[in-house]
């Protein structure tokens, strides 16, 4: 990889900045954290990207929802069971829809929901937000290996420039 240290600068900054963001804003943080890493594993880039997180997570989040709130209807825990079989499989076949396809996204957004014992309104904004971290990184990124592409071709212009000034001058 060859744009490692921009990645990792602009990784480091903004997950500082998450971390601060959640605690000032009382999210959970290792949810956003867990939205920004579907952003860099689903298939789209830029904002599209961001758009299949959504998407992807919050379908979990619903998948999971079905799952808590209609297994409170019945005493035996086998029916819990059997409800988390047809989600899971209704996750994977919402697959087919190219706006759902990146199974895993839905998966996560199930997991956290179930984490969270059904929290949707802590769920809801640190999954939002954290797509939106994982966009900012790339982002950030791309900013930085721009201006690091620019820095080397100014610090090989100034180099030929001196050079060129030695070899006139020593002639």
């Amino acid at each position: 990889m060859e744009n490692r240290w921009q990645v990792a600068i602009s990784a480091g900054l903004l997950a500082a900045v998450w971390g601060g963001i959640a605690d000032t804003f009382s999210l959970v943080t290792w949810i956003g954290f867990l939205a920004c890493s579907t952003y860099f594993a689903q298939p789209k880039a830029g904002f599209q990207g961001v758009l299949m997180t959504w998407a992807t997570n919050l379908s979990g989040v619903f998948w999971a929802w079905i799952v808590i709130s209609s297994s409170g209807y019945f005493e035996s825990p086998f029916v819990g069971y059997i409800l988390t079989g047809i989600v899971t499989s209704a996750m994977c076949l919402q697959a087919s829809y190219h706006k759902l396809a990146f199974i895993p996204g839905a998966f996560i957004g199930c997991c956290v929901t179930f984490a969270m014992a059904g929290d949707i309104a802590n769920i809801l904004p640190a999954l939002i937000l954290g797509a939106l971290l994982g966009y900012s990184m790339v982002l950030l990124t791309g900013q930085l290996v721009s201006l690091t592409q620019r820095w080397r071709v100014f610090k090989g212009t100034s180099t030929a420039d001196k050079v060129t000034t030695q070899t006139t001058t020593n002639d």
